[in-house]
């Protein structure tokens, strides 16, 4: 089953593989009257229905190609930049663990996961609580050093990164943004895409999945309000 998400200001993300985009539009013009026309920007691929419903696609991995205004579905743009063969890296981090490691083509080639106990936070008062803070922030720091470590061995060589064409991200945002700060890290957060996976707590399977996810085209669906 595709995976769906609110999106803000109204509106559905759903993600779609590269092999079914066609049948997903085909469905979506039959649910909504037909397409009346396709735009293509080098950002993004909007599509309209009769009924004013749009499904959107924004170019992840580079740009669209080329840019057109044409009347119906024509997806020729958005497949062949889905369907194009990328090797891709994964970074995964909550602060509980981390799972690292490079796919092509959705099949992970090179990988490590870790995992570290990082307690919850206390809500008792006192000494006891800012001594449980402190234990839970050394251990929050030897958490995120140690996926830092992983990801600048696995991912940050010059070898390695010249191969990637791009880097997908998933986790917790706010330990994510502690790795970024990594300055052995800045060539690899620099060929990181936008779009940041919601993964729970990484394992190898998990990195398996964000590996198939990472291929996978988000789709904005945004419909029409209709009058009361």
């Amino acid at each position: 089953m595709s995976k769906v998400r609110p999106v803000s200001g109204g509106g559905r993300a759903v993600e779609v593989p590269p092999e079914r985009l066609t049948g997903w539009f085909t469905r979506f013009a039959a649910r909504h009257g037909g397409v009346v026309t396709t735009s293509v920007t080098p950002g993004r691929c909007l599509v309209t229905a009769a009924d004013g419903t749009t499904a959107s696609v924004a170019s992840t991995f580079g740009e669209f190609t080329p840019a057109s205004e044409s009347e119906g579905l024509v997806l020729d743009a958005v497949l062949a930049h889905a369907l194009a063969p990328r090797r891709i890296g994964l970074l995964l981090v909550r602060l509980g663990g981390h799972s690292i490691g490079v796919a092509q083509d959705g099949l992970v080639l090179v990988s490590t996961t870790d995992s570290h106990q990082v307690h919850g936070r206390n809500k008792a008062g006192g000494w006891s609580q800012q001594r449980y803070a402190r234990r839970r922030e050394g251990q929050a720091r030897v958490a995120l050093q140690a996926a830092a470590d992983d990801a600048a061995r696995v991912l940050a060589p010059p070898a390695r990164l010249g191969e990637l064409d791009a880097v997908v991200l998933g986790g917790d945002r706010q330990a994510l943004e502690a790795l970024r700060g990594d300055r052995r890290l800045g060539e690899v957060f620099a060929l990181a895409s936008p779009r940041v996976l919601d993964v729970p707590e990484p394992r190898r399977a998990v990195l398996d999945e964000a590996a198939e996810r990472a291929r996978a085209v988000e789709v904005v669906v945004r419909e029409t309000p209709r009058n009361s």
